[in-house]
């Protein structure tokens, strides 16, 4: 695994930030934005394209737009939820477009706090497995959940930064609660150490 999983994301990787050479790909950004006024969910459904609104199952307004390829959840009160932007940029663009569209539609919308709630990134181990049960009865288990009949992986929680790790058996890793990039680097490059005393030896 190894550089060639990233160069497909990206030509240029800084390995200053991926000393362990494993480079995390970002997989979503969630960004929230105040429309600051209120909007007839009802009428938006109706009159825009790609959105759907079924009140009785949750109470927004869900739109798509292909470019960048998001989905934002629309609320009553003015709130926007932005999910599934790659980057910060990205994210942003997508939410100003989501704001437009609106406006069109009527509504005084503005582009209030814009902000990143949270960003998940990922990786892959690929050269060993993980002995997730010997890790959860090890010191670390006190930050870390394991309950395969639950869920298959190990939820650990970093302290500094303050992440959630899913780690699988497989060597697949998923980082998520970043609020920038670097956080997702910097939780990995902590916590690669740990993992690499818990592989599993091949027979």
């Amino acid at each position: 695994m190894g550089d060639d999983q990233v160069l497909e994301a990206s030509q240029q990787v800084d390995f200053d930030k991926h000393p362990s050479r494993i480079v995390q790909i970002i997989q979503n950004i969630v960004s929230t934005v105040n429309l600051d006024c209120k909007l007839d969910l009802q009428a938006i459904a109706q009159k825009a394209r790609n959105s759907e609104y079924n009140p009785k199952r949750f109470a927004a307004v869900m739109m798509r737009i292909k470019e960048p390829k998001t989905t934002a959840l629309i609320f009553a009160s003015g709130k926007m939820v932005c999910t599934g932007a790659k980057t910060r940029q990205q994210s942003k663009l997508a939410a100003r477009k989501y704001a437009r569209i609106i406006q069109k539609l009527g509504f005084p919308a503005k582009f209030k706090n814009f902000q990143i709630q949270n960003i998940v990134g990922s990786c892959d181990v690929k050269y060993f497995s993980i002995r997730l049960e010997s890790f959860q009865i090890s010191s670390h288990g006190v930050f870390s959940t394991y309950e395969p009949e639950l869920f298959p992986g190990l939820i650990y929680r970093m302290k500094k930064p303050k992440i959630v790790i899913l780690v699988f058996s497989t060597g697949k890793i998923v980082i998520a609660g970043a609020k920038v990039e670097d956080e997702i680097y910097e939780a990995f490059e902590n916590f690669f150490p740990v993992l690499t005393q818990y592989k599993r030896v091949q027979r």
